[in-house]
């Protein structure tokens, strides 16, 4: 896979020059973006999946929402309709998608949508009757369409996108220019106790005059299924099965799997067959099943007889939240 990669370089450099381009003519005005009148934050990143979207769009719902009405405008990666769809009581995972789904049935306090199209998705939730005060923009940082009032990038810890390349050789799915549109940046997934000074190492490797957080991926103490939970040290003692359909699922199994655990691994928000579910229930015999929160809501409508439960995450920064906080509210004045 490495080699093709390198093969592909020139590849890499023509779709760098493509992106590159239409970014020259967002920002000269010729390609027109559109603005609204109430506050926007758009969370993304420049490489593909797996920087942790989903748990900061959470901490801004936590955040924003006993202020604001809150929305989230999300593509609805896979998901089996098209569209503008806003959430009721009648819709599935299916119909929004894995990551929608989920602030729906976490965040019943706010109004969750899904549109490939940004600027329409917007208009329409402004059309609604009680219409949102703040609109949350869910992997958006490339949807040049909208202008929001506030970017936040995410990148990894242990794939900066300063250390990263252009797409197909590298994960980026711009230069690492665009990096310059934020307003600030989040580095992810850090270990929780990382040094003040392997911090400004990163700050100068990125070398933008932005400010720059670095957060943890906090556990729960409990996994949880439909009507029960577990305490999580009782869990890590028993075996299991335990099975993601993340991006990098590596640091949950390495989280909870211990002595004769089986591990089932499938593709980022992969939609489960029949089949698959037939071999998870033979997989996992007399075992529970421990998932993620994402591919939980995937798959709670299938009979697993009360053995399925999932382990939430929290995003939590290592220092200077207070600031963060301060920052998202100020953008919300704007």
């Amino acid at each position: 896979m490495i080699l093709l990669r390198k093969l592909l370089f020139p590849l890499a450099i023509l779709y760098g020059i493509i992106t590159s381009v239409r970014n020259y003519l967002y920002d000269k005005g010729i390609l027109k973006s559109y603005s609204f009148d109430i506050p926007v934050i758009a969370v993304g990143n420049l490489s593909v999946g797996g920087t942790g979207k989903t748990p900061q769009i959470e901490y801004l719902i936590r955040l924003l929402s006993p202020h604001y009405k809150v929305a989230t405008l999300s593509r609805g990666y896979k998901r089996k309709s098209e569209g503008f769809i806003l959430a009721d009581a009648n819709t599935n995972v299916a119909i929004l998608g894995d990551e929608p789904f989920q602030y729906f049935q976490k965040f019943p306090q706010i109004q969750v949508a899904v549109d490939a199209d940004r600027r329409n998705g917007i208009t329409q939730l402004l059309a609604q009757k009680d219409k949102p005060e703040v609109i949350l923009l869910d992997d958006a940082f490339q949807h040049r369409k909208v202008k929001a009032g506030f970017y936040i990038l995410l990148t990894s810890y242990d794939d900066l996108f300063c250390d990263d390349f252009m797409l197909p050789t590298g994960n980026l799915r711009e230069s690492r220019s665009g990096a310059k549109r934020a307003n600030l940046i989040i580095v992810t997934k850090c270990p929780s106790n990382m040094t003040e000074l392997a911090q400004e190492n990163i700050k100068r490797k990125i070398g933008l005059d932005l400010p720059i957080f670095f957060s943890f991926v906090d556990y729960d103490d409990k996994v949880y299924n439909k009507t029960s939970s577990l305490e999580v040290g009782e869990v890590k003692l028993q075996e299991k099965l335990l099975l993601a359909g993340i991006a990098k699922p590596k640091p949950f199994f390495d989280y909870l799997q211990s002595g004769n655990d089986l591990v089932m691994t499938f593709a980022d928000h992969h939609h489960f067959t029949e089949s698959d579910i037939l071999n998870i229930k033979s997989q996992a015999v007399d075992k529970i099943i421990v998932t993620t929160e994402k591919d939980f809501v995937r798959l709670m409508t299938h009979n697993f007889s009360g053995k399925l439960y999932y382990l939430p995450i929290k995003s939590k920064f290592i220092s200077r939240q207070d600031q963060f906080d301060t920052l998202v509210l100020k953008a919300m004045q704007l």
